[in-house]
């Protein structure tokens, strides 16, 4: 299936609006062939990009992920992310090969900062830029970025560079909508959103259920698909099951009206002031 939307990075490469996360995945040896499948069944149907992170199972979802794409590293848009604590300019270096070689791979397309922490960003930022030099990393970007960090970042050399900042967003947590989301979409970053389905605690929303079961769709495919319709907004849903892999490709798929747009937000209503960027 290759009729996901796709996103755009600032430097023009196109990637899928709709991928694969992989937080929780790694942590255990007896469902590791399992989340292996799920992740190559998403490529298979057009969900080429991968998110992971050398924080998610300290590891252990870089090497499952690593499996996955063996022998289809060029069809994948992979992504990963370096600890605040590793975040200093030589530390992001090294971080950066321990990741590629769990991953088995010589290039991140995309590496993140997982969240601010205790390095100055001029140090990370140079870190970034080092790698990309060194044809190890495609672009670099962030993670849990408020807009005053933004505007932070921006103000460092070679900040601008910035190619994406993920963050927490789904129908029950809308406060980027107010003001992290416009700043971003204005300079052309990208959005990407974990936890889009909030990990599952949406899901029994009656309103949720009603407006899905009229498109015959799933209430994880509609939470999918609200947070799709943003503009260059990219959904990292995680499932270790690939049936619900599947499932979730389906979101892709779904046009919902403005009514049933306006229905939902009467039970998930979007931020009328700022609120503080939230965290999982």
């Amino acid at each position: 299936m290759h009729d996901i939307a796709a996103a755009t990075l600032p430097s023009g490469t196109l990637l899928p609006s709709l991928g694969l996360g992989t937080w929780k995945m790694g942590e255990n040896a007896r469902t590791a062939s399992q989340e292996v499948e799920s992740l190559k069944r998403g490529l298979d149907l057009g969900m080429t990009l991968i998110d992971t992170a050398e924080m998610y199972g300290e590891g252990g979802a870089e090497t499952i992920t690593g499996k996955a794409i063996e022998g289809r590293r060029d069809e994948v848009f992979l992504v990963s992310k370096v600890y605040p604590f590793n975040a200093s300019r030589k530390g992001v270096i090294d971080a950066c090969e321990r990741s590629l070689q769990r991953l088995k791979t010589d290039r991140l397309d995309l590496y993140l900062l997982h969240w601010r922490g205790e390095h100055d960003l001029e140090e990370t930022v140079a870190g970034f830029e080092e790698l990309r030099r060194a044809g190890k990393i495609r672009e670099w970007g962030v993670s849990n970025f408020d807009v005053e960090d933004m505007e932070d970042l921006m103000e460092v050399e070679d900040g601008e560079n910035c190619a994406a900042n993920q963050v927490l967003y789904n129908l029950s947590r809308r406060g980027i909508e107010h003001d992290l989301m416009p700043w971003c979409q204005e300079r052309g970053i990208p959005v990407m959103a974990y936890s889009p389905i909030e990990q599952g605690r949406i899901l029994r929303n009656t309103e949720l259920i009603r407006i899905a079961k009229a498109y015959q769709a799933t209430p994880a495919q509609l939470a999918l698909a609200f947070v799709m319709r943003a503009r260059n907004t990219i959904a990292i849903p995680k499932s270790g099951d690939p049936h619900r892999v599947e499932e979730n490709s389906g979101a892709a798929r779904l046009e919902i009206s403005r009514e049933d747009w306006a229905a939902l937000d009467a039970v998930f209503p979007p931020p009328f002031r700022k609120q503080p960027l939230e965290m999982l």
